[in-house]
């Protein structure tokens, strides 16, 4: 019968998202000095040409392969991959420059080989062409260079066909979004902290020096959610942005309320009557209940990590949509009882 080959790939693309920035840096975006990005496609057709079209930041490409015998044991395996930096575009009056990324080496640890599978791990990023000035910890004090971004990715591939890919570790920002081996979205990073990474993402703090960030990573969002999310942030509504410390509540339960939220950044998780229901990642869009029914808050919002939120007026936003998005909550929470 011969070997049987089983290859499969994840990659990540990372972004930055509007509203990520924070303090002196953001008026370079709002000025137009620099950009932020479009939400990726929900598949990959052509990296390249995504590239092409700045749509990323940087791309962590891993693919492997394993091969097995009539036995189902695996009699060999390899990689391929790698990292692929993207550019940022600077715009001074009518002019626009390009600046390459720099790519740092990736890494590629030998793969991990148990009883019936195989696991491949690869780190890639780098950092802008552009200088970034900020203040850090230590001498000089004063860091010229952009500070550097990256992700960690693993492949597990069984013997049998199985596989798992994950996002072990990344940078806390950008935003990082993951595809399968199909090319289809298939989880995302839910937490980006721009202050965090801007001080202190740079030498024995990142994976080239002797630090990696794990990585906190939450499902994908509903498709109604990516049109009511597009909506608020780029069409008529204007929401306010909202800052909610680990712990705290962004609503509470009985309470009066009209106003619905989209997640930016961090988890949420959802309570009712002291019960845990479900947690939430960047995209969700949460709170139409109190709007639809007339009758408060249905339950409790707490932030399980560090969140942002654009809150909006419900009634700027399409009522049948609301009403299908709180079906699609009920299915995905579970059984009140």
């Amino acid at each position: 019968m011969g070997a049987l080959r089983h290859q499969s790939s994840i990659t990540s693309l990372s972004w930055i998202p509007s509203e990520a920035v924070e303090g002196s840096t953001r008026l370079a975006f709002e000025a137009g000095l620099a950009h932020y990005d479009e939400p990726p496609p929900e598949a990959i057709e052509d990296l390249e040409e995504l590239r092409a079209q700045d749509r990323f930041r940087f791309a962590n490409v891993l693919s492997a392969w394993v091969e097995v015998d009539d036995a189902g044991s695996i009699t060999g395996f390899g990689r391929d991959g790698g990292g692929l930096m993207g550019a940022t575009s600077v715009k001074v009056g009518p002019l626009t420059r390009t600046f390459e990324a720099i790519g740092l080496p990736d890494l590629a640890p030998d793969p991990v080989q148990g009883d019936g599978w195989v696991r491949f791990t690869q780190t890639a990023g780098g950092r802008t062409g552009v200088p970034a000035p900020r203040r850090v910890r230590r001498k000089p004090f004063v860091q010229w260079q952009a500070p550097l971004v990256w992700t960690t990715l693993s492949l597990t591939i069984h013997a049998d066909g199985r596989v798992k890919g994950a996002l072990t570790g990344a940078s806390r920002f950008p935003r990082h979004w993951i595809y399968d081996h199909a090319g289809e979205l298939s989880h995302k990073s839910g937490l980006a902290d721009f202050k965090d990474w801007y001080r202190k993402s740079f030498g024995r703090h990142t994976p080239w020096g002797d630090t990696d960030s794990a990585a906190l990573v939450t499902a994908v969002e509903s498709a109604l959610e990516r049109t009511l999310s597009a909506q608020i942030m780029q069409g008529g509504a204007k929401p306010a942005i909202r800052k909610i410390k680990a712990g705290t509540a962004l609503v509470n339960q009985g309470e009066a309320g009209s106003e619905v939220f989209l997640l930016l950044d961090g988890v949420l998780r959802v309570e009712e009557d002291g019960r845990r229901l479900a947690e939430y990642g960047p995209g969700a869009l949460l709170g139409e209940r109190a709007h639809l029914d007339g009758r408060g808050r249905t339950s409790t919002l707490v932030a399980v990590t560090p969140c942002r939120v654009a809150a909006v007026e419900a009634d700027q936003l399409d009522r049948s949509s609301l009403q299908e998005l709180s079906k699609d909550h009920r299915r995905t929470e579970p059984d009140r009882g």
